[in-house]
């Protein structure tokens, strides 16, 4: 089942508004109807598309703070309501939209395109670009594209140069909101862009989508965006029980590369495709370049890449290019790849050592069982310290994690996984 039952589902606010059972009820033109029918290929509205569109699409436009499961459709959301809220008419930007990393505002704006195709709305990327194909900001034209996309510093550069402007803008979005306005996030850059965007625009609609809120960010989303509709999943019942997670005790770090090579990789290869997460930037080169040197084909991706390389990096695991793509946690949050059965955790999440980073672990294992599929995330544990941090995971999120018994047991976890 890809989603909750609807009373899983908490919606507080007066709602005026009822559930939508099919797009027909949304009153959507009929050019992005043909959009989510023959090019998105969906047939109905999912749960959290059913119970937000009609809050994101009616008047008076109220602002919306939005929790769903990995893989729900969140998406589809804030695009539909973007590209229904603006004039292809009007050549200026009247919907943006905030994500912390450029693959997910690449992927994001992939999305509007493709709902988009028959809708004469143009859009427009805001993400750095590597030296060779810099235009300055100054040089660039003015935005004349109707939704824009971007990742936080670029967005403020191209404000505070005037090259975006925010005069006409009706729609704001942050995508993954609860990073966007986490302290230790992009809290000070998100502030400022609402601000900007309000001094012009006070009734403009913002729109705060996410997986995950812990309280602190919570608290602060209902202070900062005011008279919002809420919707919240039940913490128990995001992403976990559709993905198998099991732990995998190895006694040191060396035997952790044994462990993906004889026991993990001769499955995944029939599976789909994996994503293995890495603490650092270091251990995503050390463990990439010990896998290519024993005949592995894989591939990974961090921060400190060159941009194209990112790019060509993802091009060639969403074509199934490559099967293995080792990570920081730079593809952690938003990054949809349906492929994707396995994930392994090289290294655990850890804000600081041994208090587990359980936002990012959710959003991890979330990378499988995409729209309720199945899939299997393995923990490798082989300190008393990362002991002590799964433990401290499963108490947090009050499910047991199995140990992997025995070499053998490998097919037999999987198979219990439904892979």
């Amino acid at each position: 089942a890809a989603d909750a039952d609807e009373s899983q589902i908490r919606v507080t606010g007066d709602t005026p508004y009822t559930s939508a059972k099919t797009f027909e009820d949304l009153n959507l033109s009929p050019e992005l109807l043909r959009g989510l029918y023959s090019e998105m290929g969906f047939e109905k509205p999912s749960k959290i598309q059913a119970i937000t569109l009609p809050m994101i699409l009616t008047p008076p436009y109220q602002n919306l703070i939005a929790q769903a499961h990995n893989g729900s459709g969140k998406t589809t959301c804030f695009v539909l309501g973007m590209l229904s809220r603006v004039d292809p008419k009007v050549a200026a930007p009247q919907a943006l939209c905030v994500c912390p990393t450029r693959e997910l505002a690449i992927q994001n704006q992939e999305v509007l395109l493709k709902m988009g195709t028959h809708t004469g709305i143009n859009s427009v990327c805001a993400v750095p670009t590597d030296t060779g194909n810099y235009v300055s900001t100054s040089r660039r034209g003015p935005v004349n594209e109707q939704i824009v996309i971007g990742t936080p510093g670029t967005l403020k550069k191209w404000m505070s140069t005037r090259v975006l402007s925010t005069r006409f803008i009706n729609i704001l979005v942050f995508d993954e909101a609860d990073h966007m306005l986490a302290q230790d996030g992009f809290k000070d850059d998100s502030l400022r862009i609402i601000k900007d965007i309000q001094k012009n625009r006070d009734d403009c609609q913002i729109l705060l989508f996410s997986a995950t809120f812990d309280e602190n960010v919570k608290q602060f989303a209902t202070r900062v965006i005011s008279k919002a509709n809420q919707v919240f999943v039940k913490k128990e019942e995001l992403s976990l029980d559709v993905i198998k997670q099991y732990r995998v005790k190895c006694p040191d770090e060396l035997a952790k590369v044994e462990v993906l090579k004889e026991r993990i990789f001769p499955l995944a290869e029939k599976l789909g495709q994996s994503i293995i997460f890495v603490r650092t930037r270091e251990s995503a080169s050390m463990l990439h370049s010990k896998l290519e040197a024993e005949g592995y084909k894989c591939t990974s991706i961090q921060g400190g890449l060159k941009l194209e390389d990112r790019d060509r990096v993802i091009k060639e695991f969403r074509s199934g290019l490559t099967k293995i793509l080792i990570s920081t946690d730079v593809l952690a949050r938003g990054f949809d790849q349906a492929q994707v059965t396995l994930v392994v955790n090289f290294d655990l999440p850890t804000k600081h050592s041994p208090e587990p980073d359980y936002e990012v672990y959710l959003h991890r294992i979330g990378r499988s069982g995409r729209f309720g599929r199945k899939g299997a995330a393995f923990n490798l544990l082989c300190t008393t310290r990362d002991e002590q941090t799964m433990s401290k995971i499963e108490t947090h999120f009050q499910r047991y994690v199995p140990e992997v018994p025995s070499e053998d047991a490998f097919e037999t976890v999987l198979k219990d996984a439904g892979l």
